[in-house]
């Protein structure tokens, strides 16, 4: 997994300070949405060496579900709106933003240039899902067991309903008030977790990517709303939700390369089992930390599969309101340096772990701030599930 939070450095007080639970007056705007279908591409013919794209079919996720429930209206009316002290708000976003600016530096500075209702929104589902992902990649993982997963996603319905158990949790209830946000991503999230606690092996892509939705694809799908899309966009709203979703798709994926010689040392290999034997290689490969040339071939083969899936988000972020693409851009082009560090280490990933230098982080800021400001007249391109 990707995000790491220790519960014991967050002092977490309970949630007693609502005043009231009445319903605000209407106030929402519709959006059409438009549906795209993904095609898929025949298989490969055998004797040649390539690696699918090909993930779930997105009506197989529930995907365009998702998509209809945030985009048909912005309301708050549509969900009891629970009220709470501004000076308990404050403290409660302020806790969110604090945890941010230390765990996700760069993506932090640039949420700066978002309105300060959209800044708030995003540390507290950053906060949500970084306390989700502890739960069973934190310090106290070894505690793990399905009823923990349980709870919390029965607390997460809590916090849905306007019941908060804590502070942190207060910020997200509040966020639920101000943006259409669906529950399925945060349930999906979840499943994922518990994925991490049941699977150690992927038989094909087709399973990892599955896993890269619900760990990391959910968050594309949660922060679009409080993006926003610009309403000069020439995309059909599906398409800006695809490419969130490939976005999380390819960052996740990134991880896993970055990741596999720590999660070897764990029993875990999240590479596709069927695309090691085409390449002649098996998990005694990853165990032994051998970067031998087949290794090669095959890293070079997964960093143009994950660099594929950020080329499809370019084409969303460009139609995201100005202020919202900066912090966005930035976390694009920093996962696209980590494959680049990935190559620079000769393909090593097995004794190395790939990183970006502060420097290099901070250089990062301005380059997506000039990206930011592009014109979005981007033409969508039908979605390739394969390399030729």
């Amino acid at each position: 997994m990707v995000m790491s939070l220790s519960f014991s450095s967050v002092t977490v007080k309970p949630c007693s300070m609502s005043v009231s639970n009445k319903k605000a007056g209407c106030c929402g705007r519709r959006f059409s949405v438009t549906r795209s279908e993904i095609t898929l591409a025949p298989k490969p013919k055998q004797g040649r060496q390539q690696l699918s794209q090909q993930g779930f079919p997105l009506t197989d996720l529930h995907v365009q579900e998702v998509v209809q429930r945030q985009s048909q209206i912005i309301s708050p009316c549509t969900k009891p709106k629970r009220q709470f002290h501004s000076s308990f708000l404050n403290d409660a976003y302020e806790m969110c933003r604090n945890i941010c600016a230390e765990y996700a530096k760069t993506f932090y500075l640039g949420t700066l240039l978002m309105t300060e209702e959209r800044q708030k929104a995003i540390w507290a589902i950053y906060v949500w899902c970084r306390r989700t992902d502890e739960l069973v990649d934190g310090p106290n993982a070894a505690y793990m067991s399905s009823g923990v997963l349980d709870r919390w996603e029965d607390r997460l319905h809590d916090i849905f309903n306007g019941h908060p158990y804590d502070m942190l949790d207060a910020a997200l209830t509040h966020t639920l008030s101000k943006f259409p946000l669906d529950i399925k991503p945060f349930r999906d999230m979840i499943q994922g977790m518990r994925m991490d606690t049941r699977k150690a092996r992927y038989n094909n892509f087709q399973e990892l990517y599955l896993y890269c939705y619900y760990v990391a694809g959910t968050v594309g799908l949660m922060t679009v709303p409080i993006m926003g899309i610009a309403q000069d966009s020439v995309a059909p709203v599906q398409n800006v939700y695809d490419a969130a979703l490939y976005l999380g798709i390819g960052n996740q994926l990134t991880n896993i390369l970055r990741d596999v010689g720590e999660d070897a040392l764990r029993g875990r290999v999240y590479l596709p089992q069927d695309e090691l034997a085409q390449f002649g290689l098996c998990d005694k490969d990853v165990f032994s930390r051998n970067v031998s040339e087949r290794w090669r071939k095959f890293m070079k083969h997964q960093i143009t599969r994950a660099r594929f899936y950020f080329n499809r988000a370019e084409e969303g972020v460009s139609q995201l309101e100005k202020a919202s693409c900066w912090p966005v851009w930035s976390s694009l082009i920093l996962y696209r340096k980590i494959l680049d560090a990935i190559e620079d280490n000769d393909y090593d990933n097995l004794t190395k772990r790939a990183y970006v230098g502060r420097a290099n982080k901070l250089f990062t800021l301005p380059q997506a701030y000039t990206r930011s400001l592009s014109n979005r007249n981007t033409k969508f391109r039908p979605f390739l599930t394969r390399l030729i």
